[in-house]
């Protein structure tokens, strides 16, 4: 009987540290900045036109790639905004793109608006590239490539901004009701009307 109480107190004192880590590792986790791109850049496609032929893509996934890297390379701390996610600002990324068949030339532009605290709008940042390219030959590197340079230009403004990187670098603590919850994101107003161009 001895041994049977002291297998079920271990047993018990296993699933206990279980559902500790479980819940632990369940906690909302803190970035220093959130990046937000809408539903709509990947699931709806936008349409890059030629006379003779059409490139159809979502530039949701192309533009989250990037500027996640760039954007960590910059400030570190980046998270994609999903689930209860919290941080002291919320960059919401708003690409567009434009292809000119007359010069062969893709325009790219990436708008960072920049929100903290509960939805506050502290400012926008846009980064424009242009870059020449036939649409019938690796269309989608030379997207890539436009967006790059787009994000490239984005994060230069926003690095020459001393507001913005006092309030990235504050040596202290940030309060729970400072941090830009992923939540807030369905308060943000949003474009009644995506273009296809501009």
């Amino acid at each position: 009987m001895g041994k049977l109480l002291r297998g079920l107190v271990v047993l018990g004192l296993v699933f206990s540290a279980y559902a500790q880590a479980a819940d632990v590792s369940d906690e909302p986790k803190s970035a220093k900045m959130l990046m937000y791109i809408q539903p709509i850049e990947y699931t709806h496609p936008i349409l890059l036109w030629h006379p003779y032929q059409g490139y159809w893509f979502a530039p949701g996934p192309i533009v989250e790639v990037v500027a996640k890297d760039k954007l960590t390379q910059a400030y570190g701390n980046v998270s994609v905004c999903e689930g209860q996610q919290s941080g002291k600002v919320l960059v919401w990324l708003r690409p567009r793109m434009f292809y000119n068949p007359q010069v062969q030339l893709f325009y790219g532009e990436v708008t960072a608006s920049v929100y903290s605290g509960v939805g506050k709008f502290i400012t926008s940042y846009e980064g424009e590239s242009k870059l020449h390219g036939r649409l019938d030959i690796k269309a989608e590197e030379r997207i890539a490539q436009t967006f790059t340079l787009a994000i490239d230009s984005m994060v230069e403004k926003m690095q020459a901004d001393q507001a913005l990187q006092a309030m990235l670098n504050q040596s202290a603590m940030v309060a729970d009701n400072e941090l830009t919850p992923c939540s807030m994101v369905t308060l943000l107003p949003v474009p009644k009307v995506r273009v296809t161009s501009f």
